[in-house]
């Protein structure tokens, strides 16, 4: 080998070995994340009904707060992970549910089916690009229907929340749509004479002061807003 390809080489090796090290010592400088609490187990304790929230991240917020406020009245869980669109939940509903006695459900299911994607399956993808809805609405309805078929053979109270406003300038998501698929699924439970737990009316009318800007998500206080109202709405048919 001649002197300049061996210098060359070992040139390469060298800035291989740099690379390598910076990357492991990046790893290592980045924290684990810590565990959600929303999604710890829960220990019953006996002798209180047995609750279920199902949603998305939504519904994670307000699953600590939902829990303070029904402790020592309720036993509150939830799936471990954000319940997505409709199409996830028709996929694991079963799952959810598991084997287990539920007293009451208090479920969404909205701003993960009207969000906007691309053709390659991009997250948030503007409809002025072309996106379209993960679930249209035709669909949406459906999976609620088929959804909420399954959740009443639990012989639980069912508690339907609806979906939450859509504030100007969300990335993927339009005013109005949260309006659209309400409508949608206030026919389904219509049908099945199941309650509206309405904490659209009351994120519209709070908007500013406890939704974040242009976005669907809420400040901590926002979401522990919502948790002591869901608190509120389970505690009360809970005592019928």
């Amino acid at each position: 080998m001649k002197p300049r390809s061996a210098i060359l080489l070992v040139s390469i090796l060298a800035l291989s070995i740099t690379c390598d090290a910076a990357e492991k010592n990046v790893k290592k400088k980045r924290p684990a994340r810590k565990p959600n609490p929303a999604m710890a187990a829960i220990k019953d304790v006996p002798g209180l009904p047995r609750v279920l929230l199902i949603g998305d991240s939504i519904s994670i917020g307000y699953t600590v707060p939902t829990r303070t406020a029904l402790k020592g009245k309720a036993n509150v869980h939830r799936p471990k992970t954000n319940c997505g669109p409709t199409t996830k939940g028709v996929a694991e509903i079963d799952a959810w549910l598991g084997d287990s006695k539920w007293d009451l459900i208090h479920f969404n299911w909205g701003l993960h089916d009207l969000k906007y994607m691309g053709p390659n399956g991009e997250n948030l993808y503007p409809k002025e690009k072309g996106g379209k809805r993960q679930v249209p609405p035709a669909e949406y309805e459906k999976n609620l229907e088929t959804l909420v078929k399954r959740m009443k053979n639990t012989g639980a109270t069912l508690i339907w929340r609806n979906t939450t406003p859509v504030p100007p300038g969300s990335k993927g998501r339009y005013v109005g749509d949260s309006v659209l698929y309400n409508e949608i699924a206030a026919k389904v439970m219509k049908r099945h004479k199941i309650q509206t737990h309405d904490l659209f009316a009351m994120s519209k009318k709070r908007m500013k002061e406890i939704m974040k800007p242009a976005n669907v998500h809420y400040t901590p206080e926002g979401s522990k807003a919502l948790g002591q109202d869901v608190a509120r709405v389970i505690l009360k048919a809970l005592a019928h």
